[in-house]
């Protein structure tokens, strides 16, 4: 009875693992490797079109951010508030290039050369 059970599980397995195979190996025939590339190129085609939108409203939110930022630097740099006593009071943003060390003159241009002053060794970067 034992053996009968065994040679009746061998054989399960093995009509399993046959059917398995089969169907594996007509997966792979010139038609359906057709069709699986056209499913995953328009799936591919999907996806990457929401991560496109996506990155989109980043760069709208990002960009609009920026643009807050830069408005409000722009009015504090324009007209600084004042205080009831006439001092003027707030931050005022100026920006300004700095020369560092001597200038030589351009030959073509005839302009003198400005250096940054982001320096850094000091680990300040320009700052401070």
């Amino acid at each position: 009875m034992r053996r009968l059970f065994w040679i009746g599980v061998g054989a399960g397995a093995a009509l399993y693992a046959q059917r398995k195979a089969v169907r594996f190996v007509r997966s792979l025939t010139p038609q359906n490797l057709a069709v699986m590339a056209a499913e995953k190129a328009v799936a591919q085609g999907r996806e990457t079109g929401h991560r496109l939108r996506e990155l989109a409203e980043d760069v709208r939110y990002h960009a609009a951010v920026r643009e807050a930022e830069l408005t409000e630097a722009i009015e504090l740099d324009q007209a600084p508030p004042l205080d009831p006593r006439g001092q003027v009071r707030g931050r005022i943003l100026r920006a300004r290039a700095v020369e560092v060390g001597p200038a030589e003159p351009d030959a073509r241009r005839g302009r003198r050369e400005l250096k940054s002053n982001d320096d850094d060794k000091d680990g300040t970067h320009g700052v401070g």
